[in-house]
């Protein structure tokens, strides 16, 4: 039995249909770039984030980019971000000109805790960017109060976290800036690139609008240096097809990954991650690890689960052989902190000792969780991890 990490071709008949028909509906209106589809997607993601404004742009790494160049950031500045994320988050602050500067993660929910911001703060910096890693909400009311004491902008990278929720409000309306990423492999997904800015804020909504298309308000008058970061037609009309699905695929995946802890937890060899969540500034002792394999927590709100990752100190990459040679696709986010990357180490930059990413990066796996996965599915994925590492335990 092969089981994906992502099955692309398991669509539902009536959803299938559907994306048909905006296919159709784009083609026979002659409008391809920006346009009433366009408009139409953004409007109904503001209603559905709760926020005034809603910007489609070419890709979630572009909305990180644009969103930084709106607030003029650039050579000379700082911005601190999660070390243990995707290479977006930095990456788009290293084109501004500006520094990306790393912090280490959250030990219980892997994302940016706010006594690491204020270890990381400078005189230069001039922004934060949390990650709403795999789809766990990050702390965003003591990171905003660190941002309002500091004059610091927020800017939310919830690439993965479209439809997550914390204090009873969506990712990505909170921070001054909120980015998503509709990259195929996403909650919400586009069948091609296509990414979101969320704000609430009337003039960096305009700001943006032109920064997309070269930085013209008005045709052929530039006020700012922009780019072509538009959000395709199609994409758009592809989107607000599945739009109306998106909730429904969040509570799949929260059930597989109920279905995940409760069979793992009922095989003897796992336990649920025992470092505690320090986010709250909290330096509790965590307790002596007992079980093999460790399990992903949601400790906050409501999470997405767009990966699944679980935790194997004794050999994940042992472990991933075995399940590739089983049919079972799995992927490790991610084999490499950021301050580790060569594009920064090459920058002269001295390296920060992060041992909770690099611990991280040594011990994660992303098993397959989508909505089309089946109960059975879910079991075969158990029943092979638990035979691996009950033979590695016989062989210790």
């Amino acid at each position: 039995m092969r089981i994906p990490l992502l099955d692309f071709g398991r669509i539902a008949p009536d959803e299938k249909g559907e994306l048909e028909s905006a296919f159709r509906r784009v083609l026979e209106s002659g409008h391809f770039i920006l346009g009433e589809e366009v408009a139409a997607f953004e409007r109904e993601c503001a209603d559905f984030l709760g926020v005034a404004h809603a910007i489609g742009v070419s890709s979630g790494t572009d909305a990180l980019l644009l969103s930084l160049e709106s607030l003029e950031i650039g050579p000379g500045d700082e911005v601190i971000c999660p070390s243990y994320t995707f290479f977006a988050t930095a990456g788009s602050i290293a084109r501004t000109g500006a520094k990306p500067v790393f912090a280490d993660c959250c030990p219980g929910c892997w994302n940016l805790p706010p006594q690491e911001v204020r270890r990381k703060l400078t005189a230069k910096t001039r922004a934060i960017i949390p990650v709403h890693l795999f789809g766990q909400p990050a702390t965003m009311t003591n990171l905003l109060a660190v941002g309002q004491e500091a004059g610091l902008a927020v800017i939310e990278d919830a690439a993965q976290a479209f439809g997550a929720s914390s204090d009873g409000q969506k990712v990505g309306g909170r921070g001054l800036l909120g980015c998503f990423s509709f990259f195929p492999t996403k909650n919400l997904g586009a069948l091609g690139d296509a990414g979101l800015i969320a704000t609430q804020d009337g003039a960096l909504a305009e700001r943006i609008r032109a920064l997309r298309v070269h930085g013209s308000r008005v045709k052929y008058r530039h006020e700012w240096i922009g780019g072509n970061f538009r959000i395709d037609a199609l994409q758009a009309a592809f989107l607000r097809a599945r739009l109306p699905r998106v909730e429904a695929a969040l509570e799949m995946r929260r059930r597989n990954a109920a279905l995940y802890e409760e069979a793992f937890r009922a095989s003897g060899i796992a336990a649920l991650s025992p470092e505690p969540c320090r986010c709250q500034g909290e330096e509790r002792v965590a307790p002596k690890v007992t079980s093999p394999l460790l399990l992903p927590r949601n400790d906050r709100g409501e999470h997405t689960w767009n990966q699944y990752v679980v935790r194997y100190p004794t050999d994940r990459d042992g472990l991933r052989r075995f399940l590739s040679e089983e049919g079972v696709q799995t992927e490790v986010y991610y084999p490499l902190p950021l301050h580790q990357q060569p594009c920064f180490l090459d920058k002269g930059r001295e390296v920060d000792e992060l041992p909770v990413a690099e611990l991280l990066a040594r011990e994660s796996l992303a098993l397959p969780i989508f909505p089309g996965l089946s109960p059975g599915e879910i079991q075969r994925v158990v029943d092979l991890i638990v035979r691996f590492v009950s033979q590695k335990g016989n062989e210790a």
